[in-house]
């Protein structure tokens, strides 16, 4: 069964992705014990596969990460889903691995917003003008009373069009500089910067931030000071330590202890109160669990028309 990338979009929408995340953790499943993405350089770019399983469900995500390809008119990333039945792991479906992406990482990162976020959030800054950028809006409106977005981006142009976006979504939205965050209820960062795209100082106490652009130990999106002020969340102890740049680049200065970093599934599930006057840091870099969670509820209610 091929499950194309308007069907993604059909089948499942962001609030049903952001519950679907929530339900899989609150079940019990531990991220700890996921598959481990594999990544392989190419002459070009890189190959990684995502793979996860549960005792209903085994699946794989294969893409292609290609910088550059968008000035061709290409995505950057493409790929595909494989579905296996948890019994017999029998193949069962496959899907658009790029709208697979393209929904269940802002899916992720609205989980973490709806349970760190302030009750009364409603002022969002985005950096980034990508795909992610676009796809995060819907995902801050499925969680928060979203009013307003500040769009960052090096291009003016693309941040319009982020904008644009947003105003058409009924959320009022300008092209803003990285100061924005000062005002902001929430932050966003979703690029490929190699270094810390705002000053974390001017960050109100309240607020909580989302860096979700990079999977790798040598870029980050974020200083050090943030995460010296603010109450860390990672999707897992075992793929930050492997993965995530803006914790691992501190690390290694001594500035940052991983003990001290908590899981999504703690926060999840209501294992941690949160400080009031302390920000809240999520750093994602996607993890398998999640691509197979949202496929099970594509795949199903697509069985189900």
């Amino acid at each position: 069964m091929w499950i194309g990338a308007e069907e993604v979009a059909e089948l499942m929408p962001m609030r049903a992705a952001v519950d679907a995340l929530e339900a899989t953790l609150v079940a019990g499943f531990d991220p700890e014990d996921d598959g481990q993405r594999s990544r392989l350089d190419t002459p070009a770019g890189q190959l990684l596969q995502m793979p996860s399983a549960t005792t209903e469900w085994v699946g794989t995500k294969v893409v292609t990460l290609r910088p550059g390809n968008d000035k061709a008119g290409i995505p950057v990333i493409q790929g595909l889903y494989l579905l296996f039945d948890g019994e017999h792991h029998t193949p069962v479906a496959t899907l658009d691995g790029a709208a697979l992406t393209t929904l269940r990482t802002p899916a992720t990162t609205a989980l973490a917003i709806r349970h760190t976020a302030a009750p009364d959030a409603n002022r969002a800054v985005i950096f980034g003008t990508g795909v992610q950028a676009h796809a995060h809006i819907e995902a801050l409106q499925a969680v928060m009373n979203l009013e307003h977005i500040d769009v960052v981006g090096r291009s003016a142009d693309k941040a319009q069009a982020v904008v644009e976006t947003a105003r058409a979504r009924g959320v009022s939205a300008e092209v803003a500089e990285a100061e924005a965050v000062a005002e902001a209820d929430v932050v966003v960062t979703c690029t490929a910067s190699p270094e810390p795209l705002f000053d974390s100082s001017l960050l109100p106490d309240h607020a909580a931030v989302a860096a979700i652009g990079s999977h790798d130990g040598q870029h980050r999106e974020t200083d050090t000071a943030l995460v010296k002020r603010a109450l860390t969340i990672v999707e897992s102890q075992t793929s930050a330590q492997k993965e995530a740049g803006d914790l691992l680049i501190p690390a290694a200065a001594g500035d940052f202890d991983f003990a001290s970093a908590i899981t999504l599934k703690d926060l999840v599930t209501g294992k941690v109160k949160l400080p009031a006057d302390t920000p809240r840091f999520f750093k994602g870099t996607g993890m398998p669990w999640q691509d197979l969670s949202v496929v099970a509820g594509i795949y199903a209610l697509k069985r189900g028309k």
